[in-house]
């Protein structure tokens, strides 16, 4: 969502940071075209004004212009501001309460209102071990109580049974004493929306809130109608009272003003971001985070997160004890490419890490997305149980028929076994170096501590993975011809024999000797 905004500032930072001094009238040139890119990234006008006035305050001034790196000083300060106006400190959930805690979900019709009632009850229900109730308000669009039932089963989360001819309001109220009896922890009542705000809708809800005393009123916001979401806040904020938003389909196409503006304009926290359709597709908005992303920055601390919520710590100790032996069969490579889809595939991945933005044309010309691993991984599943133990004993023959078993081509299945080779050769030489393996596999994948998060964002600053030695880049001494990095580093595809399908390398093998 933040592409063009970061694409813009990103070329504006660069000139400034490529000078080795800096005058007032190179900085003001700079604000101004930062207000024109937050303009066009449809922030509201009051906070870009704003936005700017502070950044100039700050900037312009013989500390900033007389200093050893004045461009350095210009994006930090460009940072803090973008971290204050998105709001400083991420600000939860808030279940403080005496259970059953009631959520009031509230927004207009088509802004996912229903969908992100399930991923928050699911996400309450995995991580706060909280036991929910849903129940769905709205009865007058067509199924829409019957929607949530369906999601609830699909998630796992219990719903209040559907009673015909009942109010919203006499829902409410069911809902909430079932919950009382039924030991719930938490209540979500996701009410009824319209194509607009109107008074009928801003009545209902009204009476609604009076009834159940939620203890949390969220506005779900389609983060794609830009200002327009800002002004359905301050329209719900006015009438209900909102204590924070949700904002969907953030991994759309929009252009990010709605985000950067609702805190601004509303002086309600953004709490939880819909970043796409999946149940786990629903991120804690962190203001620090999102700045590092706009401003090109990544962000490791979420990624380190995110592979701590989604890898297997029993697969991963196994792994472990393969690198230690110096065995790596096919099979692994697949638990691999897996744990690659679930982390967001190779554009999730990378997209989190510290200067990629200016990397695009190399990845869009590397055509890094799910469907190269899912063609890996189809090659995989082609070949026989003995033949991913042991791929020393695919011939030609052997790979004609995987290629036509997977839908790709020889080539293709050359590139992965080529790919496999390689990875294994680089795990031997993991395997005996015993104080890197102790550090990546030795404590297991729950939560991530507050070291490693450090570890992470010290690793923002430096590019070292964290963890891991310095001197060499923060990894281990690699086998030439890797994969994409060239015989000497890089990403994955980006050059040199490439990923599968990536192109570069010819995955020839190597005759016998007789």
């Amino acid at each position: 969502m933040f592409d063009s905004l970061s694409d813009r500032l990103s070329g504006i930072f660069d000139k400034l940071t490529r000078r080795g001094a800096l005058t007032d009238s190179d900085v003001a040139e700079a604000m101004r075209e930062v207000r024109r890119a937050m303009l066009e990234a449809d922030v509201a006008l009051e906070v870009a004004r704003d936005f700017i006035e502070a950044v100039r305050e700050k900037a312009v001034g013989q500390d900033v212009v007389k200093s050893v790196t004045p461009g350095q000083m210009v994006v930090k300060i460009v940072h803090d501001e973008l971290v204050r106006v998105l709001g400083s400190d991420q600000q939860g959930i808030d279940l403080g309460a005496a259970p059953p805690v009631g959520i009031l979900m509230v927004g207009l019709q088509g802004s996912g209102k229903t969908t992100s009632t399930a991923k928050i009850a699911r996400r309450l229900t995995d991580r706060e071990k909280k036991k929910v109730l849903m129940a769905s308000l709205d009865t007058r669009r067509p199924a829409a109580q019957e929607q949530l039932r369906v999601l609830g089963e699909q998630t796992g989360v219990a719903t209040l049974p559907i009673v015909a001819g009942q109010s919203p309001l006499q829902i409410a109220k069911r809902a909430m004493d079932a919950a009382k009896l039924g030991s719930y922890d938490v209540v979500m009542l996701d009410t009824a929306g319209r194509v607009t705000v109107d008074e009928a809708l801003m009545d209902e809800v009204s009476e609604v809130k009076a009834a159940t005393g939620p203890h949390e009123v969220l506005l779900v916001a389609d983060s794609l109608t830009g200002q327009d979401a800002v002004n359905t806040a301050k329209a719900f904020d006015a009438r209900v009272g909102v204590t924070g938003i949700v904002l969907t389909r953030v991994d759309g196409d929009g252009r990010g003003g709605a985000a950067l503006s609702m805190r601004a304009v509303t002086g309600k926290p953004v709490k939880l971001l819909g970043t796409g359709e999946k149940w786990d597709a629903l991120e804690e908005f962190h203001p620090e985070r999102v700045a590092n992303r706009i401003l090109g920055m990544g962000d490791i601390v979420s990624l380190v997160e995110k592979a701590a919520e989604t890898i297997d710590a029993e697969k991963a100790e196994k792994i472990a004890a393969k690198m230690k032996k110096g065995t790596f069969d096919l099979d692994d490579l697949a638990d691999q490419l897996k744990q690659m889809e679930k982390l967001g595939g190779m554009g999730g991945v990378l997209g989190m890490l510290p200067g990629i933005g200016k990397m695009k044309n190399q990845l869009a010309e590397a055509n890094l997305d799910d469907k190269v691993l899912k063609r890996q991984h189809a090659i995989i599943t082609s070949m026989t149980k003995k033949e991913r133990a042991s791929p020393k004993i695919i011939d030609g023959k052997r790979r004609r028929r995987i290629a036509a078993g997977s839908g790709t081509n020889v080539a293709d299945v050359n590139k992965l076994l080529k790919m496999h080779r390689q990875m294994a050769d680089m795990m031997k030489q993991m395997g005996r170096n015993k104080g890197l393996m102790s550090r990546m596999f030795g404590g297991g994948m729950s939560q991530p501590t507050p070291e490693m998060i450090e570890q992470g964002q010290a690793m923002q600053k430096s590019g070292q993975l964290p963890g891991l030695p310095s001197g060499s880049g923060g990894m281990p001494a690699m086998p030439k011809g890797l994969p994409g990095l060239g015989g000497g580093g890089g990403l994955p595809g980006l050059g040199g024999g490439g990923l599968p399908g990536l192109g570069g390398g010819s995955g020839k093998r190597k005759k016998k000797r007789k």
